[in-house]
């Protein structure tokens, strides 16, 4: 059982993304080369089948197989769309179940989407009754998940200063702020993590922030280190001027909580 755990993980896991609402979700593009399917029609075909079952069990497709496609602009200057999915973890146990039976990643597949599925109902359903303490951490939890992901595109991207690019998105995000002047705000210590004395509302804001850059900088092969800095910043701005839009509350306008995480995991 640990070995199909690990190998799960490392399959699944690492293609794994997260949206502005924490949620988890999988692009089917990505999904496709895990479970081997070299042609995409093909993978399609298995999409399809999975809308199928999605319907008959009076699921709402377009929330289970988000269509995520593109424009491609090829070397001629013409145009075509390429077909995606925003899968959830439910579409994904639908593909998986409809897949190529022959195949051994179709079966780990089917096992850590069920698993992982049933993960996400107790979840949900516990979210709502927790604290605010506890909300946080759980949303810190991701946004630490959601940065190391983040660097690792980053890094591929040619970044080398890390606190300038992520200062960028601070920077549109908070009108300007760099994370000093964030902390400073917050009147935090010296080299205090700002996301721990963060509330449950705000780190959601900045989750947001960090998968929508990482789906940029790859989404758009940025491969210049300035190009990464300002596509964290336009990110960080676009959902400023969402909220705003919204009348949402801006992350500087949420109050700082009492006590950091630091301070509430040593009770």
């Amino acid at each position: 059982m640990n070995e199909i755990k690990q190998y799960t993980e490392k399959m699944f896991e690492d293609i794994k993304h997260i949206d502005e609402n924490g949620c988890e979700y999988w692009s089917a593009r990505e999904l496709q080369c895990v479970l081997e399917y070299t042609q995409w029609r093909r993978f399609e075909s298995v999409i399809d089948k999975a809308k199928i079952a999605c319907k008959n069990s009076n699921v709402d497709i377009n929330k289970q197989f988000a269509d995520v496609g593109k424009l491609s602009i090829n070397v001629n200057g013409g145009k075509r769309k390429i077909t995606d999915y925003k899968l959830s973890r439910y579409a994904c146990y639908l593909i998986a179940q409809n897949g190529d039976p022959r195949k051994k990643v179709i079966a780990l597949a089917q096992t850590y989407f069920a698993i992982q599925t049933r993960k996400q109902e107790l979840m949900e359903k516990d979210y709502n009754s927790l604290t605010e303490d506890e909300k946080r951490f759980y949303q810190r939890n991701l946004t630490r998940k959601g940065n190391y992901s983040l660097n690792i595109a980053a890094r591929n991207a040619g970044v080398k200063n890390f606190d300038r690019f992520h200062n960028s998105g601070y920077k549109g995000l908070y009108n300007g702020e760099t994370a000093n002047d964030i902390a400073k705000r917050k009147n935090l210590r010296y080299r205090e993590d700002i996301l721990d004395n963060m509330c449950s509302d705000e780190l959601i804001a900045n989750l947001f922030r960090i998968s929508l850059t990482e789906q940029k900088i790859k989404n758009e092969n940025i491969k210049l280190e300035m190009e990464a800095n300002i596509a964290h910043y336009e990110v960080g701005k676009d959902i400023r001027n969402t909220i705003i839009k919204q009348g949402g509350t801006l992350p500087e306008d949420f109050p700082t909580p009492e006590k950091s995480l630091k301070e509430l995991e040593k009770y």
